[in-house]
């Protein structure tokens, strides 16, 4: 069902591999990408952070931005910086955190199947997000950061899977942050041909992360189709950059909350209403990561208490059945008056990647009370994505991170 097919990627030196990588964009702020690439001739930061070359006061989203940005990347592969695959591949991407294998297969996802919904979502986007991405990837003809898809695991996949990495890898490497990457390329023909089958067979891909980066592709693609009307269907514009990895692979983070004031309320007051809602224990001065779903954490005047799920409480499909869910609809809306979290400036959200001392520090900062999540299962991810439905925001927090820079599709040959 799915088409996943090979592609011809542009792709780092050797030897410059980990100097090229660098996290996505996204989780830079424009203060951070600017310090990231201070004398740095290398990493990818500076094409993916185009304003970075400019002067900190200077529009982001100025034409010129989006041009330098091609003109750094195409200069790098004239210089023999980049090399570009001689014929069409896949190419096994593994990633090391704590010990922790995950190992998924970079390739190019339609953008037909994403229209058609045979690769889903479980997340809305903003355009003006998806903006810059478009201007981006159209300017350079290129994407420069893959899409993190997951599909059900099929065990003739993992065959090959295995079989690329008993060879060397052409990159490995452990970057500044202790994950390792390495990547190994399927170019023979007959393995690349048992792989594109076998993906023809898997009724559903499901984006895991990079929601806006997947619909940037997909605008771009359509705008590409009206200027080639006659367009065949197999140009590498109607494709997106992805990486796509089994569900029993993935590690989902918890993905945590705090929010600013309990809206009027003491914090006497608080915890009186919220134990008319939840069986609430107290835990003490020890910072408490719930231990199994239906269980949150919550961190208010400088204890720590566990809220439990009562069990009579009624979900009603498979989103209300979510533990964030139930937080917001049972606590953060009703007690504390946020009815939109996407919007609402009294709550901000904290990835697990930073531990709960962040969510202590946080409270003793600029907050009122702080939530720790169970985190939030893969086939949950993949039940919404199934019905239809959307999760909460920030529902996943997904570790670790494919880096850009390392692998690249070019939309026109």
């Amino acid at each position: 069902m799915a088409k996943i097919n090979p592609f011809r990627a542009v792709r780092p030196r050797e030897d410059l591999a980990d100097r090229i990588a660098a996290l996505p964009y996204d989780v830079y702020s424009r203060q951070e990408a600017y310090e990231k690439v201070q004398g740095d001739p290398y990493t990818f930061l500076r094409i993916d952070r185009p304003e970075t070359q400019f002067p900190k006061e200077y529009d982001m989203y100025a034409p010129e931005v989006y041009e330098r940005a091609s003109q750094m990347f195409y200069e790098m592969l004239r210089e023999g910086l980049f090399i570009e695959e001689e014929k069409d591949a896949y190419y096994v991407y593994e990633l090391v955190m704590n010990g922790r294998s995950q190992v998924g297969i970079g390739a190019c996802a339609s953008v037909d199947d994403y229209e058609n919904q045979i690769i889903k979502k479980h997340e809305n986007t903003r355009a003006d997000k998806e903006a810059d991405r478009i201007r981006h990837v159209d300017v350079c003809s290129a994407q420069t950061g893959p899409i993190f898809l997951a599909y059900r695991k099929r065990e003739e996949i993992e065959i090959q899977v295995r079989k690329a990495m008993e060879r060397r890898p052409v990159y490995d490497f452990t970057a500044e942050d202790g994950i390792t990457h390495r990547i190994w390329v399927i170019s023979d023909a007959d393995d690349v041909e048992q792989i594109r089958q076998e993906f023809e067979k898997v009724e559903a891909v499901y984006i895991a992360d990079g929601h806006h980066r997947c619909a940037s592709a997909v605008n771009v693609s359509k705008k590409r189709r009206a200027a080639h009307p006659r367009y065949s269907g197999r140009e590498q514009f109607n494709f997106f950059l992805a990486v796509l990895f089994p569900d029993e692979q993935l590690m989902i983070m918890d993905y945590n909350r705090v929010v600013k004031s309990l809206n009027g309320y003491s914090e006497e007051e608080f915890l009186q209403k919220v134990s008319r809602i939840f069986d609430v224990a107290k835990v003490g001065k020890d910072a408490y990561r719930p231990q199994r779903k239906g269980e949150i954490g919550m961190y208010l005047q400088d204890t720590w208490y566990c809220l439990k799920i009562r069990q009579s409480r009624e979900a009603k499909d498979v989103v209300s059945s979510l533990d964030v869910s139930v937080l917001q609809e049972d606590l953060l809306e009703p007690l504390l008056g946020i009815v939109d979290p996407k919007v609402d400036v009294r709550i901000d959200f904290v990835g697990g990647i930073r531990g709960l001392d962040e969510l202590e520090n946080r409270v003793h900062k600029d907050a009122k009370v702080a939530f720790a999540m169970y985190p939030t299962d893969i086939h949950e991810l993949f039940a919404v994505s199934d019905a239809g439905r959307l999760m909460p925001p920030k529902s996943t927090w997904f570790e670790p991170k494919l880096r850009s820079g390392l692998l690249i599709h070019k939309i026109e040959r």
